[in-house]
């Protein structure tokens, strides 16, 4: 490969990431967890109830309105999206770990142990994940810690095929037949040669993981299986806001453009990650 190839490989994976779209997801996700981070710092009262104030529209002293107790919605929305985020975030390291490590040991090991990982992908790939949920929820208790248990623990399938895949390739490149030969233990192989090359499709898979933890969380909440008062997520304040569309249509219109634009960015970067990823190889 000569110089000028590899020049125009690294300007083609840079305008991946400077397209329009990718740049105004980045933004938008950057923005909107500085916020959710600086909540505790900042004026907001998600709690504090006042019934003369019930149903006020979007206006200066309360820019999303108020709900049906007289609380500044914007306030709710924030500490919301601090939740939503969390949950997003923590269920995708969840899932990742447990996707990649299953992923590595089918894809190199090979053989029965492949046999068995993967029959065991396939049999929790077939079960409707609210199913899973339904049963997890009978033995444990609802909460934050049991949604993000639960969405991680089931959610790592995906991954775990797609690392597979790569494993299965990257085990056959010579470098990593020439630690073989040299005997190195399988477990340094593996982490010294073919983690390290696998990382970009980890990351692509990861950014797609986030999106689909925050997409189960609301669909969770929203049939009240989710997030439990008093604490609140973008999922919950839809199940809670969908018996006002009348009266307030604001109070689900808000967090269901959120959970779409918030959703929408990071496939927007996945796709960016995913055509670099691309060009990676092609190059």
């Amino acid at each position: 490969m000569t110089a000028a190839t590899t020049l125009a490989a690294v300007r083609q994976r840079a305008r991946s990431f400077r397209s329009a779209p990718a740049i105004a997801a980045a933004g938008f996700l950057a923005v909107l967890a500085l916020v959710c981070l600086l909540a505790p710092l900042l004026p907001l009262d998600p709690t504090t109830t006042d019934l003369a104030a019930r149903w006020l529209p979007p206006s200066a002293e309360h820019w999303f309105g108020t709900d049906e107790l007289g609380r500044d919605y914007f306030s709710r929305v924030v500490y919301g999206g601090r939740i939503s985020l969390a949950v997003g975030v923590l269920a995708m390291l969840t899932a990742t770990a447990i996707g990649v490590v299953v992923g590595l040991v089918a894809g190199y090991a090979r053989g029965a142990t492949d046999e068995v990982l993967m029959r065991l992908v396939d049999f929790l790939s077939s079960i409707p994940w609210m199913v899973l949920v339904i049963v997890a929820s009978v033995f444990l208790r609802p909460g934050l810690w049991t949604i993000i248990l639960v969405i991680g623990l089931f959610a790592w399938m995906p991954t775990a095929r797609l690392v597979r895949a790569e494993a299965m390739s990257l085990r056959e490149r010579t470098y990593v037949g020439y630690a073989r030969f040299l005997r190195e233990k399988p477990r340094r192989v593996v982490w010294r040669h073919v983690l390290p090359e696998a990382t970009p499709t980890i990351i692509v898979a990861a950014a797609a993981t986030i999106s689909s933890a925050m997409l189960t969380e609301a669909a969770l909440s929203f049939l009240g299986l989710g997030i439990q008062p008093p604490m609140a997520s973008w999922g919950s304040l839809l199940e809670t806001a969908q018996g006002s569309l009348a009266r307030s249509p604001w109070l689900a219109l808000i967090p269901g453009l959120l959970i779409t634009a918030t959703v929408l960015s990071f496939n927007v970067l996945g796709d960016a990650l995913r055509r670099t990823v691309v060009e990676r190889g092609d190059a």
